[in-house]
Parts: C-alpha cells; sequence; structure tokens
C-alpha cells in the first residue's frame, strides 16, 4: 500500500500523515510542488522524530508515482467522488491518491479516472475532512480489508 499526497499546502497535515506512514509501513509519495520546506519546524513537531523512519519520495507529478508503480491499481480521493470508500475492494499494492487541502484533486486527474474516485460520505454541514484525518480513515480501512482477506 502506498499513499500520495498530491502538492500538499499544510506541514502539518503532511507530519501527522508521515507518523501515520510510519506507524503503518506504508510508503508517501509527495508530488509537487509542496507548500512548505520538508525540513520545516511544523513537520518536524507533527512528525515528531519518527520522520527519520519513514519511507517517502518527493516526485514532480503524478506520471512518476504511476511510473514507480506499473502494476498498481490507484485510488483517488475526493469529496466529488460518488462511490464511498468503503465500497472499494482494497489490494496489497494499491496506492492511494489525495489531493491538496484547499482544491483537492486537479479536474482533470479526477476526468479521467472517474471509475476509481471515491469519497469519504459526510453528514453534517462540511465541505470537508481535515487531510490527515481522511487519510487515516481510508488507510485503516484499506489494511483492514488487506488483512481480513489474508486472514491475519
Amino acid at each position: 500500500m502506498k499513499v500520495v499526497l498530491h502538492r500538499p499546502e499544510i506541514p502539518q497535515n503532511t507530519g501527522n500523515i508521515g507518523r501515520l506512514c510510519v506507524a503503518t509501513d506504508t510508503e508517501l509519495y509527495l508530488v509537487r510542488p509542496l507548500g512548505f520546506f520538508l525540513d520545516s519546524k511544523e513537520i518536524q513537531r507533527s512528525g515528531l522524530d519518527y520522520w527519520e523512519n519513514l519511507k517517502h519520495k518527493v516526485v514532480a507529478d503524478l506520471k512518476d508515482v504511476k511510473a514507480d508503480n506499473p502494476d498498481s491499481r490507484f485510488w483517488y480521493f475526493s469529496t466529488k467522488g460518488k462511490t464511498a470508500y468503503t465500497d472499494a475492494r482494497f489490494a496489497p499494492d494499491d496506492v492511494l491518491v489525495f489531493g491538496s487541502e484547499g482544491s483537492g484533486l486537479p479536474a482533470e486527474v479526477l476526468a479521467a479516472n472517474a471509475e476509481s474516485v471515491l469519497t469519504i460520505p459526510m453528514w453534517g454541514p462540511v465541505r470537508s475532512l481535515n487531510l490527515a484525518t481522511a487519510v487515516g480513515i481510508v488507510l485503516y480501512e484499506a489494511y483492514r480489508q488487506v488483512r481480513e482477506e489474508e486472514g491475519a
């Protein structure tokens, strides 16, 4: 399983997601441009001393992630998705792609991958969830499914 943050803007979110990825032994891709420097104090604070254990890669665009993972399925997460993330059947080599905090994934990415766009249902009067929260919800559900399939 891999997590991709497409043009993340808030260092604290990325730090929290990095910590989550260390906890779950999940590789993290960061797609440029980043809204911060990776050595910023905010990243260090939210990632704590786990950041040095993070398997991560900074890439220029999503094509680089696809080139690194040619046999993987890609899932894209958006409030514009029609299918709930719980309706997907995740696999160990899946790549989970999340957009930036301010604008989400670009419309052209969503349109080109419409069958693979998932959403996290929300019932209250909010436009979206915090990025780190969204990644945590989806990543743990994906691993729950994978572990269930493996009989773990």
